[in-house]
Parts: C-alpha cells; sequence; structure tokens
C-alpha cells in the first residue's frame, strides 16, 4: 500500500543541497571536541608519539565523519523502511562469528569481511535501536501494555544479546538488554512492568550463575574483593585506583602520568583510557570531560524529543541512551562501581568498530534533525516523496 506523507515546511522534498546546509553544526562540535580528546589522550598514552594509536584514530574518525554526513543526508523514511533489513544484516554478522569469528582474548568477537575486520556486536547495539523504533512506531501507546505486542520487541532484544553472551561478551550482552529495555521505557511500558522483569532477573541469578565461564566469575568476585587477587584478577581495577588517587586535583600534567607511562595500567589506551586522562588531568580533567559528555547528550535528547514522528523521536532517544550507557558503564567500571567489561569510553578509547558505529548513531540524530518536521503516519511504511 502506498501513502503519501503530510509535511510540515516541505522537508521531505529538500534537495541534497538543501539538507547539507541543515547540518547541526552544533551538535557536530560537540561529537567532536571528545573525540580531540581521546586523540590527545592517545598520543600521550604511546609515550608522545603520533603511532601506533593517535594517527589511526584520527583515520577511522575522519572516515566515520564522513558515514555521519551520508547518513544524515538520507531521507528519514529510508531508514524507517530498512530497518528489519539492517538488524536481519546485522543478525547474520552474528551468526557468522559463530561460523568463522576470529578470537582475540579469548573470545570471539571479530568477522573479517574482505579488508575489513567488523564486530558485529557494535553494529548490533545501533541495528537494534533502529528495529526497536521501527517496531513502536507503529504501535499506539495505548497497546504496549498488551503482553502479545510485547513478545516481539522481546524477542529482538534476547536473540542478539544470546548470541553476544557466547562470544562471550558478557559486558556487550547486557548493554544489548539494557538499552533495549530502555526503548521498552521509552516507548511507554510502565515502570512496574519493569520492576517485575527485573525482580525476576534478580531470582534467575543462581541459575544464571551456573552458566557463567570461569574468568566471568573470577571477574565479578574481584569485583566485590579486588584484594583476594592483587596481582592476578584484581591487578587491573587495584592499578586503576592508584592511578585515580595520584591524579589529585589537577593532575600531573599531559604527559606526566606515572602509573600508565611506567605501565602499571593496563589498557590504557582502551577500556582504562579514563583513569590515565584523571591521572594526568586530575578532578577538574575528568569532570571537564564529563560536562562535554553532558552537553552532547543534553542536545541530543533535545534534537530528539522536537522530531515530529514517533520513528524519530525513539531512534535518536534510543541512540542517545545508548551513548550514555556506554560512558556510565566504562566509567563506572574503571571506578570500581561496577565489575570490568569490555565496554569503551566512546569517541576517546582506541578502536574501529565502536567508532564508526558512535558515528553512524550520531549521523541518525542529524538525520532526525534535518528532517524534524516530516509527519509519518503510524502504518505509512511505504512511502514516497
Amino acid at each position: 500500500m502506498v501513502a503519501r506523507e503530510s509535511l510540515d515546511g516541505g522537508r521531505a522534498g529538500m534537495s541534497l543541497l538543501q539538507r547539507l546546509l541543515q547540518i547541526n553544526l552544533i551538535l557536530v562540535l560537540l561529537i567532536c571536541l571528545p573525540a580531540l580528546v581521546g586523540f590527545a589522550m592517545l598520543y600521550s598514552a604511546a609515550g608522545g608519539e603520533m603511532e601506533p594509536w593517535a594517527a589511526r584514530q584520527i583515520i577511522r574518525f575522519g572516515f566515520g565523519l564522513v558515514i555521519m554526513f551520508g547518513v544524515a543526508l538520507i531521507d528519514i523514511r529510508f531508514w524507517l523502511k530498512s530497518a528489519y533489513i539492517i538488524y536481519a544484516g546485522a543478525f547474520a554478522l552474528l551468526v557468522g562469528v559463530e561460523l568463522i569469528g576470529d578470537a582475540a582474548m579469548g573470545a570471539q568477537r571479530w568477522v573479517d569481511i574482505g579488508p575489513l575486520q567488523l564486530q558485529p556486536s557494535e553494529i548490533m547495539k545501533i541495528a537494534l535501536i533502529i528495529a526497536l523504533a521501527r517496531y513502536f512506531h507503529s504501535v499506539a501507546i495505548e497497546d504496549i501494555k498488551r503482553i502479545s505486542v510485547l513478545i516481539p520487541p522481546l524477542v529482538l532484544i534476547l536473540a542478539p544479546a544470546a548470541l553476544v553472551l557466547r562470544q562471550p561478551d558478557l559486558g556487550t550482552a547486557g548493554l544489548l538488554a539494557v538499552s533495549g529495555t530502555m526503548m521498552l521505557f521509552l516507548a511507554g511500558l510502565r515502570l512496574w512492568k519493569l520492576g517485575v522483569a527485573f525482580a525476576g532477573l534478580l531470582g534467575a541469578i543462581p541459575v544464571a550463575w551456573q552458566f557463567l565461564r570461569e574468568y566471568q566469575k573470577t571477574r565479578i568476585l574481584t569485583f566485590i574483593n579486588p584484594e583476594s587477587d592483587p596481582l592476578g584478577a584484581g591487578y587491573h581495577i587495584l592499578q586503576s585506583k592508584i592511578a585515580f588517587g595520584s591524579g589529585g586535583i589537577f593532575g600531573k600534567g599531559f604527559l606526566g602520568g606515572t602509573q600508565s607511562h611506567l605501565n602499571f595500567l593496563p589498557e590504557k589506551q582502551t577500556d582504562f583510557i579514563f583513569t590515565m586522562l584523571a591521572e594526568e588531568f586530575g578532578l577538574a580533567g575528568g569532570i571537564a570531560l564529563l560536562l562535554l559528555y553532558f552537553a552532547l547528550i543534553a542536545y541530543g535528547s533535545m534534537i530528539s524529543l522536537r522530531c515530529n514522528s514517533q520513528f524519530g523521536r525513539m531512534l535518536g532517544m534510543g541512540i542517545v541512551t545508548t551513548f550514555f550507557l556506554y560512558v556510565f558503564i566504562n566509567m563506572a567500571m574503571v571506578m570500581g562501581l561496577v565489575p570490568i567489561v569490555g565496554v569503551p569510553l566512546p569517541l576517546i578509547s582506541y578502536g574501529g568498530s565502536a567508532m564508526l558505529t558512535l558515528l553512524f548513531g550520531f549521523g541518525l540524530v542529524l538525520n532526525i534533525y534535518i528532517h524534524r518536521d516530516v509527519q509519518i503516519g503510524r502504518r505509512q511504511h511505504h512511502v514516497r516523496a
């Protein structure tokens, strides 16, 4: 069935140049500022050298910006129509990891596609948000309370989370589950129902414990008492806390971190890069980065809520929520507030898949801003301009 859109301001008929002129430069700036901090910290992590991390990260970020602008300029209704196809492609890649994936650090997480090495679990984080936004776009808020309406999104959430858990990647599986649950809340699911589900998860912990790998159990036990194995499983978090404390209020200065530059701090270019920043720039530097993240999250939320279509609002808020979860989990992890999991600090930690996926997501937020006045009926999936 073909349906025409009801449009406000004629934005759906904009030319490519008109869309380009609608790019929100404030959001672009707020994205670039944390990335610049990341380049500086990767330069410091290498002892004042651009190689091996900073130079490659700059190239990846530049490539990611091209992707971001490309995503932003495509008609928002294309993303609506393609949502389930994108999800299916990401899910197929997760299955491919099971069959032909490459292993690293005890986990099978990567798949080679020609010269590219992709981490499908990162792609799924955005694909899941797009698919759930599409689904809830066509569901009236009064129908959210029906169990039959909740079954499809729960399958969309749990199926990839289960595959990621098999890799095994407990952190990313948990992030998929939490971001998916937040989408249910944004769609209008009552808080008490989420509370019941959370209570059920807590009750299932003794059962789930039996299925965890030995190193996952060790991480959780180490989180409870890291001093029990200071030279083994507890080494990472103890060194992170030492580095945090040694930074003081204003830090030891750029390139002056002793814990990181003497190689006491592990994974300083990836998972523990915030610890290195806190050691070199202290509490003041950590708060400054938090304020940058807060500005980006708040501005992205305002853009999303301003959108006229339910799809745009759900999509934007889902991406912003996922970004927030990245920030919260990584910072809480390196401060010892949650168990250590492989979640990078967004736009700052070294890595290709996470960087490109995040910039793809922010391209969708830019897309939502450009098409903020496009009104899409809940049942209008097949459209023409």
